[in-house]
């Protein structure tokens, strides 16, 4: 496997403007498709054009329900 074209975590957290943890949450979700080899997750450049434009901050809380 060629990892040209591939990002660390902490690169693909310093594009985004969020923490490693945020983007470690994208890849747990499944938000952010990811390539684990060995201790590290790598994601394709291409491919974090699937969460730069989502929402900043915690969703609202659902109304009536507390």
């Amino acid at each position: 496997m060629s990892l040209e074209g591939f990002l660390t975590t902490k690169e693909v957290a310093e594009k985004l403007g969020v923490s490693v943890g945020r983007v470690q949450q994208f890849i747990a979700e499944g938000r952010l498709p990811a390539t684990k080899v060995g201790q590290t997750n790598l994601v394709k450049e291409s491919d974090l054009k699937l969460v730069q434009d989502r929402k900043t901050g915690r969703p609202p809380k659902a109304k009536g329900k507390k």
